[in-house]
């Protein structure tokens, strides 16, 4: 009689979809498709914090967060009984809002008025202002805290798994968190890893000017302590119409139903990985397409938002040598792995 040894059931939906599928897309592209990269980081960080004695049960959560990070964090906290109070922004869409106040998460929506770092640095502010009401409440604080990109280590396992020797690693910048701890993990190994950073226009991450964001979930209009500048090797600028593009295509063309981040990965990872054909090429996919139906989905909402997906253009993107140097169009800088000042001010640097 032959006898099977079948897999155990997972514990928790946390540990059942906190890592992501290994998919091949092409000859020497892959991808690392998250169903919510930020439960992983939402996990860790609690974890530390219990194995340090920081939390219990019933400790008050705050953070902040108007996207898939909120939503890790929401579902970790209501199965482990810490009430969690998010601090967001509009582009806390009223289904994300559902679904965590159906997990007994607290929402407040700021606004900016003009502070310093724009609605994230209201956002941050309002963390404050509730941490001083609420001195026993523990702050994630997903933008500086090294937990979050030491999560990624067990990925860069898996990746090692499955992959192998990893010569260039793409994916979206926002907390810095994945893209920093993936590298961080691979490069011990192999430290000719190319890591680029894909970011979108009215980001400040990487150097362009602060302003509005139509592609959500990367970038920043604050410098997150864990986006590490001098990790990059390359950095690339998508606008929302390639990226919304990208990310239909990435549906189109491979079955993988993914959210906008993960367009704009597919799109600069794709054109990395045709110009380098002899290279094995990683690309990170954030979270799955189901939040977006109603919006980078939807056609009838594209038409209202004057977004039209535009294929990203058949040359490639325009290289600059600085950020401000930058278009409004997918642009590239090659960042050398230095610092953010040496990029922004060469001249001091040398």
């Amino acid at each position: 009689m032959t006898t099977t040894t079948l897999p155990k059931a997972h514990s928790s939906i946390v540990e059942a979809t906190e890592l992501p599928r290994i998919i091949k897309v092409s000859d020497n592209l892959y991808a690392a498709a998250f169903s919510l990269m930020k439960l992983l980081p939402a996990r860790f960080i609690l974890d530390r914090a219990e194995a340090a004695g920081i939390i219990t049960p019933g400790t008050p959560v705050i953070e902040t967060s108007s996207g898939t990070f909120a939503l890790g964090l929401a579902m970790v906290c209501r199965l482990r009984g810490y009430p969690l109070t998010i601090v967001g922004d509009s582009a806390i869409d009223q289904e994300l809002r559902t679904r965590l106040e159906m997990l007994g998460t607290t929402v407040e929506i700021v606004e900016h008025r003009g502070q310093p770092g724009g609605i994230q640095g209201a956002r941050l502010a309002r963390v404050e202002e509730l941490r001083r009401q609420r001195p026993d409440a523990f702050v994630p604080g997903q933008y500086d805290n090294p937990d979050n990109p030491g999560a990624y280590g067990v990925v860069a396992d898996l990746i090692g798994e499955t992959v192998g020797s990893v010569d260039c690693l793409v994916g979206p910048v926002g907390s810095g968190g994945s893209t920093g701890g993936l590298a961080a993990s691979l490069r011990p190994s192999n430290p000719a890893l190319h890591l680029v950073g894909v970011d979108t226009h009215g980001s400040i991450i990487f150097g362009t000017p602060d302003g509005p964001r139509t592609l959500r979930g990367l970038g920043s209009s604050i410098h997150p302590g864990n986006v590490k500048h001098s990790a990059y090797d390359e950095v690339h600028w998508v606008t929302a119409p390639e990226a919304f593009h990208a990310t239909h295509e990435l549906y189109r063309a491979h079955g993988l139903f993914m959210g906008p981040t993960s367009g704009a990965s597919f799109q600069v990872a794709s054109w990395w990985a045709e110009r380098n054909p002899q290279s094995t090429v990683v690309m990170v996919l954030p979270d799955e397409g189901y939040r977006y139906q109603s919006t980078v989905y939807n056609n009838a909402w594209l038409r209202e938002q004057g977004i039209v997906p535009t294929p990203a253009p058949t040359g490639g993107p325009v290289t600059v040598d600085h950020p401000l140097d930058a278009p409004s169009r997918w642009s590239r800088l090659l960042w050398a792995r230095r610092g953010f000042d040496d990029v922004m001010m060469p001249e001091i640097a040398s």
